[in-house]
């Protein structure tokens, strides 16, 4: 009987809860750089694939999962060997550390409507090692809930990148920009 009651809670919850199309929610970095020879170097633009995401409605939660090693640069305007040494230092020690640190997850804390479309949504962050909270506004329309947050490197133990003894730098801030997608 206990089984039972546990394997029919399971479904219920399952079925309150939204499945995410991985495939198609966007997670966008964006990157600049800054310094006295910044106009030799290129604002970078990285894609963080989902890995892992439930949304609930019903309970106004959300919970996102995404692999460090997984994320890749995409800046066209670079060389694909440029590109990958850019990538590479990206997922050095020195910046994500995805063998130390190798999952960033975001899970909801409160979610609340500013109209039917629109919600002020708060929760915490994991990124290399450290959790914070952050708050963000949303926009749905038709199951895609889109929105942009800037977020501190260095508030979460990473130093930005510094080439040429600093005469070329990425900027602390970085813009992430999203779609999560509903099935």
């Amino acid at each position: 009987m206990i089984r039972l009651t546990v394997l029919l809670l399971a479904t219920v919850a399952a079925a309150q809860a939204a499945d995410l199309d991985l495939a198609s929610s966007k997670i966008t970095i964006h990157v600049e750089k800054s310094g006295l020879f910044s106009g030799f170097a290129h604002n970078h633009t990285i894609a963080a694939p989902l890995a892992f995401g439930t949304l609930d409605p019903a309970s106004r939660t959300i919970e996102l999962k995404f692999r460090a090693a997984d994320m890749k640069l995409l800046d066209p305007e670079a060389g694909a060997w440029e590109r990958g040494q850019i990538e590479s230092t990206m997922k050095s020690e020195k910046v994500l550390d995805p063998v130390r640190y190798p999952e960033i997850s975001f899970v909801s804390t409160s979610v609340e409507s500013t109209d039917a479309t629109h919600f002020n949504v708060t929760g915490n962050l994991t990124l290399h090692g450290t959790t914070k909270p952050i708050a963000m506004p949303v926009s749905n329309t038709n199951g895609h809930y889109t929105g942009k947050v800037s977020l501190k490197q260095t508030g979460y133990g990473i130093t930005p990148v510094k080439i040429a003894g600093g005469a070329v730098k990425v900027k602390d801030v970085v813009e992430v920009e999203f779609e999560i997608v509903q099935r």
